[in-house]
Protein backbone atom coordinates (compact mmCIF):
# COMPACT_ATOMS: atom_id res chain seq x y z
CA UNK A 1 0.00 0.00 0.00
CA UNK A 2 2.94 2.30 0.77
CA UNK A 3 4.37 2.00 -2.45
CA UNK A 4 1.08 2.22 -4.54
CA UNK A 5 0.79 5.47 -2.09
CA UNK A 6 4.24 6.67 -3.41
CA UNK A 7 3.44 5.97 -7.13
CA UNK A 8 0.44 7.83 -7.26
CA UNK A 9 2.09 10.96 -5.40
CA UNK A 10 4.98 10.34 -7.66
CA UNK A 11 2.50 10.30 -10.53
CA UNK A 12 0.58 13.26 -9.66
CA UNK A 13 3.31 15.42 -8.61
CA UNK A 14 4.56 14.59 -12.64
CA UNK A 15 1.18 16.47 -13.75
CA UNK A 16 1.39 19.28 -11.64
CA UNK A 17 4.73 20.07 -12.40
CA UNK A 18 3.74 20.12 -16.37
CA UNK A 19 0.51 21.78 -15.38
CA UNK A 20 1.99 25.09 -13.75
CA UNK A 21 -0.63 27.72 -13.92
CA UNK A 22 -0.70 30.14 -16.67
CA UNK A 23 -3.58 31.39 -17.17
CA UNK A 24 -5.18 34.29 -14.81
CA UNK A 25 -8.23 32.47 -14.19
CA UNK A 26 -6.61 29.79 -12.17
CA UNK A 27 -6.34 30.95 -8.60
CA UNK A 28 -5.51 27.06 -7.35
CA UNK A 29 -4.89 24.12 -9.42
CA UNK A 30 -3.39 20.88 -8.97
CA UNK A 31 -2.07 19.12 -5.76
CA UNK A 32 -4.89 20.95 -3.13
CA UNK A 33 -7.81 19.09 -2.28
CA UNK A 34 -9.71 21.05 -4.45
CA UNK A 35 -9.19 23.57 -7.77
CA UNK A 36 -10.22 27.17 -7.40
CA UNK A 37 -10.90 29.26 -10.77
CA UNK A 38 -12.39 32.27 -11.79
CA UNK A 39 -15.36 32.29 -13.79
CA UNK A 40 -18.02 34.43 -15.68
CA UNK A 41 -21.56 34.81 -14.59
CA UNK A 42 -22.30 31.76 -16.49
CA UNK A 43 -20.34 28.14 -16.31
CA UNK A 44 -21.32 24.77 -18.68
CA UNK A 45 -20.62 21.62 -17.20
CA UNK A 46 -20.34 18.18 -19.36
CA UNK A 47 -18.69 14.96 -17.82
CA UNK A 48 -18.22 11.60 -19.84
CA UNK A 49 -16.74 8.79 -18.70
CA UNK A 50 -14.96 6.40 -21.35
CA UNK A 51 -14.76 2.49 -20.50
CA UNK A 52 -12.04 -0.03 -22.29
CA UNK A 53 -13.95 -2.89 -24.28
CA UNK A 54 -16.38 -0.12 -25.09
CA UNK A 55 -14.79 3.44 -26.09
CA UNK A 56 -11.82 2.18 -26.73
CA UNK A 57 -9.25 -0.96 -26.81
CA UNK A 58 -6.30 -0.61 -24.99
CA UNK A 59 -5.13 -3.86 -26.21
CA UNK A 60 -4.97 -1.66 -29.65
CA UNK A 61 -5.57 1.90 -28.78
CA UNK A 62 -1.88 3.22 -27.37
CA UNK A 63 -2.42 5.21 -23.69
CA UNK A 64 -1.89 8.65 -25.35
CA UNK A 65 -4.57 8.15 -27.75
CA UNK A 66 -7.42 6.97 -25.45
CA UNK A 67 -6.70 10.11 -22.98
CA UNK A 68 -7.03 12.67 -25.96
CA UNK A 69 -10.31 11.03 -26.80
CA UNK A 70 -11.28 10.98 -23.37
CA UNK A 71 -10.61 14.92 -23.95
CA UNK A 72 -12.27 15.11 -27.27
CA UNK A 73 -15.78 14.11 -26.37
CA UNK A 74 -16.03 16.31 -23.94
CA UNK A 75 -14.86 19.21 -26.11
CA UNK A 76 -17.60 17.87 -28.29
CA UNK A 77 -20.10 18.33 -26.22
CA UNK A 78 -18.85 22.15 -25.88
CA UNK A 79 -18.80 22.35 -29.74
CA UNK A 80 -22.30 20.98 -30.00
CA UNK A 81 -23.27 24.27 -27.46
CA UNK A 82 -21.09 26.51 -28.96
CA UNK A 83 -19.34 27.31 -26.30
CA UNK A 84 -15.66 28.14 -25.03
CA UNK A 85 -14.09 24.99 -23.56
CA UNK A 86 -11.93 26.39 -19.96
CA UNK A 87 -11.08 23.88 -17.50
CA UNK A 88 -10.56 20.22 -17.25
CA UNK A 89 -11.01 17.66 -14.34
CA UNK A 90 -9.71 14.32 -15.28
CA UNK A 91 -10.47 11.42 -12.91
CA UNK A 92 -8.83 7.91 -13.57
CA UNK A 93 -8.91 4.03 -12.51
CA UNK A 94 -5.88 2.38 -13.76
CA UNK A 95 -5.46 -1.20 -14.47
CA UNK A 96 -3.13 -2.61 -12.10
CA UNK A 97 -0.91 -3.73 -14.67
CA UNK A 98 -0.44 -0.42 -16.16
CA UNK A 99 2.63 1.69 -14.89
CA UNK A 100 4.02 4.93 -14.72
CA UNK A 101 5.10 4.72 -18.16
CA UNK A 102 1.28 3.90 -19.92
CA UNK A 103 -0.05 6.58 -16.93
CA UNK A 104 2.30 9.44 -18.23
CA UNK A 105 1.20 8.89 -21.91
CA UNK A 106 -2.94 8.73 -21.16
CA UNK A 107 -1.67 12.40 -19.58
CA UNK A 108 0.17 13.40 -22.53
CA UNK A 109 -2.58 12.89 -25.13
CA UNK A 110 -5.16 14.85 -22.60
CA UNK A 111 -2.62 17.29 -22.16
CA UNK A 112 -1.33 17.94 -26.17
CA UNK A 113 -5.14 18.29 -27.08
CA UNK A 114 -6.02 20.50 -23.90
CA UNK A 115 -3.42 22.78 -25.39
CA UNK A 116 -4.91 22.67 -28.85
CA UNK A 117 -7.68 24.06 -27.49
CA UNK A 118 -6.41 26.25 -24.32
CA UNK A 119 -7.96 24.33 -22.01
CA UNK A 120 -5.88 24.22 -18.65
CA UNK A 121 -5.89 20.54 -16.56
CA UNK A 122 -6.96 21.78 -12.73
CA UNK A 123 -7.68 18.57 -10.90
CA UNK A 124 -8.95 15.14 -10.79
CA UNK A 125 -8.80 11.83 -9.31
CA UNK A 126 -6.22 8.82 -9.64
CA UNK A 127 -7.08 5.48 -8.43
CA UNK A 128 -6.31 1.92 -9.79
CA UNK A 129 -7.96 -1.74 -9.43
CA UNK A 130 -8.36 -4.98 -11.51
CA UNK A 131 -10.50 -3.69 -13.58
CA UNK A 132 -10.00 -2.42 -17.29
CA UNK A 133 -9.25 1.45 -17.62
CA UNK A 134 -11.80 3.56 -16.86
CA UNK A 135 -11.35 7.41 -17.63
CA UNK A 136 -13.91 9.91 -16.66
CA UNK A 137 -13.37 14.02 -17.78
CA UNK A 138 -15.31 16.81 -17.24
CA UNK A 139 -15.47 20.44 -18.80
CA UNK A 140 -16.12 23.52 -17.71
CA UNK A 141 -17.14 26.06 -20.43
CA UNK A 142 -18.46 29.54 -20.73
CA UNK A 143 -19.97 31.05 -23.27
CA UNK A 144 -18.21 32.99 -26.23
CA UNK A 145 -18.47 36.96 -25.68
CA UNK A 146 -20.95 37.26 -28.88
CA UNK A 147 -22.91 33.90 -29.13
CA UNK A 148 -25.30 32.20 -27.04
CA UNK A 149 -25.06 28.85 -25.81
CA UNK A 150 -27.07 26.58 -28.40
CA UNK A 151 -29.41 23.68 -27.00
CA UNK A 152 -30.56 20.66 -29.40
CA UNK A 153 -34.40 21.79 -28.57
CA UNK A 154 -35.10 24.79 -30.35
CA UNK A 155 -35.66 23.21 -34.23
CA UNK A 156 -38.67 24.67 -35.52
CA UNK A 157 -40.69 23.04 -38.94
CA UNK A 158 -39.30 24.19 -42.04
CA UNK A 159 -35.69 24.29 -40.54
CA UNK A 160 -33.20 23.16 -42.55
CA UNK A 161 -31.06 20.40 -41.18
CA UNK A 162 -27.44 20.42 -41.92
CA UNK A 163 -24.09 18.01 -40.55
CA UNK A 164 -21.01 19.27 -40.53
CA UNK A 165 -18.93 16.65 -42.15
CA UNK A 166 -18.69 13.23 -43.16
CA UNK A 167 -20.53 10.30 -41.40
CA UNK A 168 -20.30 6.53 -41.09
CA UNK A 169 -17.62 4.19 -40.98
CA UNK A 170 -15.86 5.69 -37.95
CA UNK A 171 -14.81 2.98 -36.37
CA UNK A 172 -12.31 2.64 -39.26
CA UNK A 173 -10.10 5.29 -37.18
CA UNK A 174 -11.82 8.63 -36.87
CA UNK A 175 -13.50 7.61 -33.42
CA UNK A 176 -10.14 7.83 -31.90
CA UNK A 177 -8.35 10.98 -33.87
CA UNK A 178 -11.62 13.34 -34.35
CA UNK A 179 -11.80 16.72 -34.02
CA UNK A 180 -13.86 18.22 -31.90
CA UNK A 181 -15.77 21.24 -34.26
CA UNK A 182 -15.25 23.52 -31.25
CA UNK A 183 -14.26 26.45 -34.10
CA UNK A 184 -16.67 25.58 -36.60
CA UNK A 185 -19.50 25.90 -34.07
CA UNK A 186 -18.43 28.89 -32.93
CA UNK A 187 -18.05 30.18 -36.72
CA UNK A 188 -21.66 28.90 -37.40
CA UNK A 189 -23.19 30.41 -34.31
CA UNK A 190 -21.72 34.07 -35.54
CA UNK A 191 -22.68 33.32 -39.33
CA UNK A 192 -26.19 32.36 -38.36
CA UNK A 193 -26.89 34.43 -34.84
CA UNK A 194 -30.36 33.85 -33.52
CA UNK A 195 -31.42 31.39 -37.26
CA UNK A 196 -29.11 29.11 -35.29
CA UNK A 197 -32.00 26.91 -33.61
CA UNK A 198 -30.38 24.04 -32.57
CA UNK A 199 -27.72 21.68 -32.03
CA UNK A 200 -25.85 18.58 -31.10
CA UNK A 201 -23.17 16.49 -31.44
CA UNK A 202 -23.31 13.00 -33.86
CA UNK A 203 -21.91 10.69 -30.55
CA UNK A 204 -24.36 7.86 -30.93
CA UNK A 205 -25.71 8.11 -34.88
CA UNK A 206 -27.57 10.16 -36.74
CA UNK A 207 -30.62 7.76 -36.34
CA UNK A 208 -30.35 8.21 -32.51
CA UNK A 209 -29.34 11.39 -32.15
CA UNK A 210 -31.41 12.61 -34.41
CA UNK A 211 -34.74 11.48 -32.52
CA UNK A 212 -32.96 12.67 -29.71
CA UNK A 213 -33.09 16.35 -31.59
CA UNK A 214 -36.68 15.46 -32.63
CA UNK A 215 -37.88 14.32 -29.52
CA UNK A 216 -36.69 17.72 -27.66
CA UNK A 217 -37.65 20.22 -30.14
CA UNK A 218 -41.01 18.60 -30.27
CA UNK A 219 -40.96 18.35 -34.22
CA UNK A 220 -39.71 15.41 -36.22
CA UNK A 221 -36.98 15.46 -39.66
CA UNK A 222 -37.24 14.16 -42.74
CA UNK A 223 -33.92 13.48 -44.21
CA UNK A 224 -33.33 12.91 -48.00
CA UNK A 225 -31.51 9.58 -48.69
CA UNK A 226 -29.94 11.27 -51.75
CA UNK A 227 -28.21 13.91 -48.94
CA UNK A 228 -27.67 11.06 -47.13
CA UNK A 229 -25.26 9.54 -49.77
CA UNK A 230 -23.31 12.49 -50.11
CA UNK A 231 -23.11 13.15 -46.46
CA UNK A 232 -21.14 9.35 -46.10
CA UNK A 233 -18.06 8.81 -45.73
CA UNK A 234 -15.35 7.59 -47.44
CA UNK A 235 -15.30 4.57 -45.05
CA UNK A 236 -18.84 3.55 -45.11
CA UNK A 237 -18.74 3.55 -48.74
CA UNK A 238 -15.88 1.23 -49.45
CA UNK A 239 -17.93 -1.25 -46.19
CA UNK A 240 -20.57 -0.75 -48.20
CA UNK A 241 -19.40 -1.66 -51.26
CA UNK A 242 -21.48 -0.20 -53.47
CA UNK A 243 -24.95 -0.72 -51.79
CA UNK A 244 -26.60 2.44 -51.64
CA UNK A 245 -28.92 0.91 -48.87
CA UNK A 246 -25.94 -0.50 -46.70
CA UNK A 247 -24.21 3.06 -47.14
CA UNK A 248 -27.54 4.79 -45.91
CA UNK A 249 -27.71 1.95 -43.23
CA UNK A 250 -24.09 3.38 -41.81
CA UNK A 251 -24.15 6.96 -42.40
CA UNK A 252 -27.15 6.47 -39.96
CA UNK A 253 -25.91 3.88 -37.13
CA UNK A 254 -22.81 3.75 -37.06
CA UNK A 255 -22.13 6.36 -34.58
CA UNK A 256 -19.08 8.36 -33.20
CA UNK A 257 -19.36 10.73 -35.55
CA UNK A 258 -18.25 13.45 -33.74
CA UNK A 259 -20.12 15.59 -36.17
CA UNK A 260 -22.26 18.65 -35.84
CA UNK A 261 -26.21 17.86 -36.49
CA UNK A 262 -27.64 21.68 -36.75
CA UNK A 263 -30.85 22.97 -37.49
CA UNK A 264 -31.13 26.82 -38.88
CA UNK A 265 -34.11 28.84 -40.16
CA UNK A 266 -34.63 27.17 -43.50
CA UNK A 267 -33.70 30.59 -45.36
CA UNK A 268 -31.03 31.57 -43.16
CA UNK A 269 -28.70 30.80 -46.40
CA UNK A 270 -25.31 27.71 -46.45
CA UNK A 271 -22.93 27.59 -44.07
CA UNK A 272 -19.62 29.83 -43.74
CA UNK A 273 -16.40 28.39 -44.67
CA UNK A 274 -14.27 27.63 -42.04
CA UNK A 275 -10.26 26.65 -43.26
CA UNK A 276 -9.27 23.58 -42.37
CA UNK A 277 -5.90 23.71 -39.77
CA UNK A 278 -3.06 21.10 -38.36
CA UNK A 279 -4.02 18.42 -41.37
CA UNK A 280 -7.40 17.54 -39.21
CA UNK A 281 -10.50 16.62 -41.68
CA UNK A 282 -12.19 19.48 -43.15
CA UNK A 283 -15.55 20.80 -41.99
CA UNK A 284 -17.81 19.39 -45.26
CA UNK A 285 -21.05 21.14 -44.85
CA UNK A 286 -24.02 19.13 -45.76
CA UNK A 287 -27.84 19.95 -45.80
CA UNK A 288 -29.45 16.22 -45.11
CA UNK A 289 -33.44 17.17 -44.48
CA UNK A 290 -35.71 19.04 -43.02
CA UNK A 291 -37.45 20.13 -39.99
CA UNK A 292 -41.52 18.88 -40.17
CA UNK A 293 -44.15 19.23 -38.08
CA UNK A 294 -45.25 15.52 -37.53
CA UNK A 295 -42.93 14.25 -34.86
CA UNK A 296 -40.49 11.66 -35.77
CA UNK A 297 -37.12 11.02 -37.99
CA UNK A 298 -38.20 9.70 -41.42
CA UNK A 299 -35.96 9.30 -44.92
CA UNK A 300 -37.23 10.34 -48.23
CA UNK A 301 -36.10 7.91 -51.18
CA UNK A 302 -35.51 9.14 -54.55
CA UNK A 303 -39.15 8.09 -55.56
CA UNK A 304 -40.30 10.31 -52.58
CA UNK A 305 -41.37 7.51 -50.31
CA UNK A 306 -41.06 8.19 -46.83
CA UNK A 307 -40.26 5.49 -44.33
CA UNK A 308 -39.73 5.47 -40.31
CA UNK A 309 -36.17 5.55 -39.24
CA UNK A 310 -35.93 4.02 -35.88
CA UNK A 311 -33.09 4.33 -33.50
CA UNK A 312 -30.32 2.19 -34.32
CA UNK A 313 -27.30 4.05 -33.60
CA UNK A 314 -25.31 3.24 -29.90
CA UNK A 315 -27.43 2.75 -26.58
CA UNK A 316 -25.62 1.75 -23.11
CA UNK A 317 -28.39 0.35 -22.09
CA UNK A 318 -31.46 -1.70 -23.49
CA UNK A 319 -34.63 -3.02 -21.85
CA UNK A 320 -34.75 -6.60 -21.05
CA UNK A 321 -37.77 -8.72 -20.52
Amino acid sequence: MAETRKSEDALIEWIRARSVARDASILLGIGDDMAMVRTGPEVLLTADMLMDGVDFDSARHAPDEIGRKALAVSLSDCAAMAVRPRWAVVSVALPDAWGMAEARGLHTGIERLAEEFEVRIVGGDTNSWKQPLVIDVTVLAEPWADIAPVTRSGMRPGDAIWVSGPLGGSLSGHHMSFRPRVREARALGAHYGNALHAMLDLSDGLSTDGHRMASASGCGIILEERQLHEAASDAAKEAARGDLEAIVKHVLDDGEDFELLFAVAGDAGEPPAVPNSDGARAARFVRIGVATGEPGLRVRGGDGTLRDVEAGGWQHFTERA
